[in-house]
């Protein structure tokens, strides 16, 4: 650099008042900005003075601090020496920027800079910082410059407590953007109300769905009821202000009803709304556009929004999502033609569909990648697929479980509609007739009949208008990849076969349940779908056709992996996933050679076959993560052997293993000869358990072996033959402290057991009891559980009281999902403890409960999220139209499934609904009793008792009614 005059020059003491001695390297340094590119920044900042000789020109006239101490004419302003008590590192980079150096800014160094800036008063480096806040605020959250939320927080407060105008706006749109985001870190309860308030109102705000949106606002203000700032807004009367935010309509109706156990005022209101909308959804449209008010109705989307998550509301119709893509500057009465169109209310031609939609310009949003619109059953098919055409050109998955009016015809419309999509999800109940687990006395089939020329069946006119014809040599070829189908008995060999030629890379296939695929139907698309790596196939025909397209070696489009196995070029070598519970047409010949040519599963289920030791043996895999060979013939031997060659293993199950019951194992020897003990210690070393499910053959010596493998288990179940003693279960929270999950089968409990789990597992989500015996009282459930959220006493709790079963109420306040079998001293008063203590229930399960029923059943109707109702034994007193009541729109909406006892018939039994007044239900089951003697007993009336003795069943699926009758009680 160019030398200049001493007078030109002026230097500047830096001192940091908030250093701390011992931690500084030297006391001082002095260093010239003319050699300012060579300043070495680590060890100045080091330093407790530091003295620079600076531009004395250069900072009069970049800084009006130094312009007003330098520049002026008295006396003072000749000084060529002036002491700064400031924090150096900040105070170094302002002299950089004043000299010409360039600068850095970081979300960690923004608000010194910005601090420095304004006291040293340097207009170009506020501007500078301006410039990148706006630029940093305005990217994505996933981009590798991201923002933090305590940083967002930090800067905003600092922006208001010294009046910087620039920062509010850049963080009020960045928290809208990325409210998602936000919500997910541990600091939004700390976001300022002012930021939250003020992000709520742009109209960039962009949440995954309203429950997360009014999930998020209850977190917060729990948080901050004691905040100064806040008690004008969460005041008594003012508590549910921000709440007000929320759009009500889009909020699923099992959400709604839990909240009314401890915001009643606020959840009645959207129950009742959502209640109004499934009466008359179309009514309620067309006020809110008349009263302007269509916001309340229009789910938000954004230019942000990746996902949208409408599950749960079953109030959803294809309105609410045609009227989110209609333009903001539509009038309103475009707006009721668009509504009345796709209501099902006018009738149309299909030209009049077309051109209504090339009229009006809808909006699409490319950034949307997924949707789940599980368990909306009143969305039509039909008008869902145009919409995700027209609105998600970018669509990558489609989440539609329990969805029956969503066909197949309509998975392979879609295909070809959005082609992009990669991954679909059409899971429904899995059938409780299971050809290999129950005796079918009669079936029959009742197919529905054919609507009339509908709206509807005008728009699946313009879906299929130009779709070419399926057929099994369309060359029309998707991305779908992972394919959902679960419990669809619908589907069946020729769906395969369309499946298999669209699909060509498919990898992950579930059909569980699916009791129409027959195993040839299986191998055919095994044959096509040579990419698969994961298949979930239990309770299906999967057999010996099947096995031998796994492991033929004709498959051919992957390199072979390990040149050097003879089994590397078959498709069994490559599955990562295997589940084939249940599937009795796999003999062991069979399933000897599947296991001997798969090597790379990461995941495998032989839960309920026909597995034995020599086929644990074959497998020659190292890659196992969760095994499970419940119910099945396999000793410990080859179990452990199995653990022992894949120490990744983290999930473990084999309840119902009789053969790993071997009292005399001392000197059992195995392979290598290492002994039983020898491999239970290789256990306990080489593997960090997740979730552990035993029965025979657990112990008390077990549980002690496997503890330094336990320290992470989030689940376990003990089932019948498990003996880990009153030490162990006491034990058991020390043992596991992250457990979630605690199920114990018939095993002696006592209060001092379950005290020690339920006072002591903070994070228990799920406690199921059945068949348990011992000392149990209610003196075990006094304890406050608020993560609980289901909650099983089947058979251990007889003495329950209706004033037991309120104080579990006010323990329990979160439970979704209740089952209690054998609790006699309940009478029909218990209804409306359950209901009002637990509003949200989804599950109910009573069994055997005394005289819940023996007055009728209409305070279980206020819970009205139920989805899984099972009423058996609980008194004489449920009227015949019970069912057809129950499936009604206002009564409970979303229920799925019955399960009802002819016994508990006052009007000697029930009438089933009909396709059209099913509304969601979807499996209706009656059991049927009948009186049996009890050798025991002297011959009275008492010694007749009454054994169940078949079950009819009622299933819906997307074609038909079927009606079943099984010889077994299910």
């Amino acid at each position: 650099m160019t030398s200049h005059s001493d007078d030109e020059f002026v230097v500047l003491e830096l001192t940091d008042p908030s250093s701390v001695e011992g931690k500084l390297k030297q006391e001082v340094i002095s260093i010239s900005v003319s050699e300012i590119e060579a300043w070495d920044l680590p060890l100045i900042v080091q330093s407790r003075t530091v003295r620079v000789q600076a531009n004395r020109s250069r900072l009069i006239h970049q800084s009006s601090y130094f312009h007003g101490l330098l520049g002026g004419n008295f006396s003072e302003s000749s000084l060529n020496y002036v002491s700064i008590q400031w924090n150096i590192e900040t105070s170094i980079n302002v002299l950089q920027f004043t000299h010409g150096s360039s600068l850095s800014i970081t979300s960690s160094n923004f608000i010194p800079l910005l601090e420095g800036a304004l006291f040293f008063g340097v207009e170009k480096l506020l501007l500078e910082c301006e410039t990148w806040f706006s630029k940093i605020t305005s990217k994505r959250v996933l981009s590798s410059q991201q923002i933090s939320l305590g940083t967002i927080i930090e800067i905003w407060n600092f922006g208001l407590e010294h009046g910087i105008g620039f920062v509010a706006e850049p963080c009020k749109g960045y928290l809208a953007r990325n409210f998602a985001w936000a919500v997910s870190c541990s600091l939004f309860a700390d976001i300022p109300y002012s930021l939250l308030h003020s992000s709520l109102d742009d109209p960039q705000l962009t949440v995954d769905s309203e429950k997360q949106l009014c999930e998020a606002f209850l977190i917060w203000l729990s948080n901050n009821a004691k905040c100064s700032e806040c008690l004008p807004i969460i005041s008594r009367n003012n508590k549910f202000d921000i709440l007000k935010k929320v759009r009500i309509c889009l909020l699923p109706l099992e959400f709604a009803a839990g909240l009314r156990r401890h915001f009643s005022q606020f959840a009645d209101g959207i129950v009742n709304t959502i209640l109004d909308m499934i009466k008359d959804c179309y009514s309620s449209l067309l006020r809110s556009i008349t009263d302007d008010k269509i916001d309340n109705f229009r789910i938000r989307l954004t230019g942000y929004s990746e996902r949208i998550i409408l599950s749960g509301c079953a109030h959803i119709t294809e309105a609410f999502l045609f009227l989110a893509v209609l333009p903001s500057n539509l009038d309103a009465a475009l707006r009721k033609t668009v509504l009345s169109a796709f209501t099902g209310l006018d009738r149309h031609t299909a030209d009049h569909y077309r051109n209504l939609m090339k009229s009006i310009k809808m909006l699409s949003f490319e950034a949307v990648h997924e949707i789940d619109i599980s368990k909306c059953s009143r969305v039509h098919s039909a008008a869902a697929v145009i919409w995700l055409h027209l609105a998600l050109p970018s669509l990558r998955t489609l989440k539609a479980s329990h969805c029956l009016q969503i066909k197949l015809e309509d998975l392979y419309c879609l295909i070809q509609k959005c082609p992009l999509i990669a991954e679909v999800d059409l899971t429904v109940d899995v059938s409780s007739v299971i050809p290999t687990k129950v005796s079918v006395l009669s079936a029959s089939a009742e197919r529905y009949q054919p609507s009339d020329r509908t709206p509807y069946k005008m728009l699946e006119e313009i879906l299929l208008s130009n779709i070419e014809k399926l057929t099994l040599t369309n060359s029309i070829l998707s991305n779908i990849s992972k394919l959902t189908l679960e419990g669809r008995n619908d589907l069946n060999d020729l769906d395969l076969l369309k499946l298999s030629a669209l699909s060509d890379s498919l990898s992950y296939l579930n059909i569980k349940g699916c009791t129409l695929v027959t195993d040839a139907g299986i191998s055919k698309l095994l044959c096509k779908c040579f990419k698969i790596l994961s298949l979930i196939l239990s309770y299906t025909s999967f057999g010996r056709n099947s096995i031998l397209t796994l492991c033929s070696g004709h498959i051919y489009g992957f390199p072979e992996i390990h040149h050097n196995h003879k089994y590397s070029n078959t498709m069994a070598f490559r599955l990562q996933q295997l589940d084939i519970s249940g599937c009795t047409g796999v003999d062991q010949i069979s399933m000897l050679q599947l296991m001997s040519h798969t090597y790379m599963l990461k995941l495998l289920s032989l839960r309920e076959t026909s597995l034995i030791d020599d086929v644990l043996y074959n497998f020659m895999g190292s890659s196992l993560e969760s095994i499970d060979v419940s119910e099945t013939m396999v000793s410990m031997q080859a179990l452990t052997s199995v653990v022992r060659q894949n120490p990744g293993v983290r999930i473990l199950k084999a309840t119902g293993c009789r053969n790993l019951h071997q009292p005399n194992c001392d000197g059992l020897m195995l392979t290598g000869g290492a002994s039983f003990e020898d491999l239970l210690h290789e256990l306990s070393k080489s593997c960090i358990m997740e979730e552990l499910a035993f029965g025979w053959g657990f112990s008390c010596l077990t549980m002690k072996e496997l503890e330094p493998a336990m320290r992470k288990l989030r689940g376990i179940t003990l089932g019948i033959g498990a003996s880990p003693g009153h030490y162990v279960l006491c034990a058991l929270p020390k043992m596991c402290p992250l457990l979630e999950s605690v199920i114990l089968i018939f095993q002696v409990i006592s209060d001092s057991i379950l005290r020690s789990i339920l006072e002591s597992l903070k994070h228990l989500q799920v406690l199921g009891l059945r068949c348990c015996l011992g000392e149990l009282t209610s003196f075990s459930f006094r304890t406050s559980m608020p993560m609980l959220r289901s909650l099983r006493l089947e058979w251990v709790t007889p003495w329950m009281t209706n004033n037991d079963l309120a104080i579990l109420t006010e323990n329990c306040s979160n439970i979704v999902e209740l089952s209690l079998s054998g609790c006699k001293l309940l009478d029909s008063d218990s209804q409306e403890i359950i209901s009002s203590g637990w509003p949200g229930l989804t599950y109910i399960h009573l069994e055997d409960c005394g005289k819940i029923t023996s007055n009728g059943v209409s305070f279980l109707f206020n819970c009205k999220a139920v989805e899984d109702l099972l009423l058996r034994h609980n008194g004489r007193g449920i009227g015949r139209n019970f069912i057809c009541d129950a499936a009604l729109e206002l009564q409970l909406p979303v229920l799925r499934k019955v399960a009802l006892d002819l016994c508990d018939a006052c009007e000697g039994g029930f009438d089933s609904p009909s396709h059209a007044e099913r509304y969601s239900l979807s499996t209706v089951k009656i059991s049927r009793c009948k009186s049996q003697r009890c050798g025991f007993e002297l011959q009275t009336v008492e010694t007749f008792k009454a054994v169940h003795k078949e079950t009819i069943v009622l299933e819906w699926n997307s074609k038909e009614l079927r009606t079943t009758m099984v010889k077994e009680r299910i």
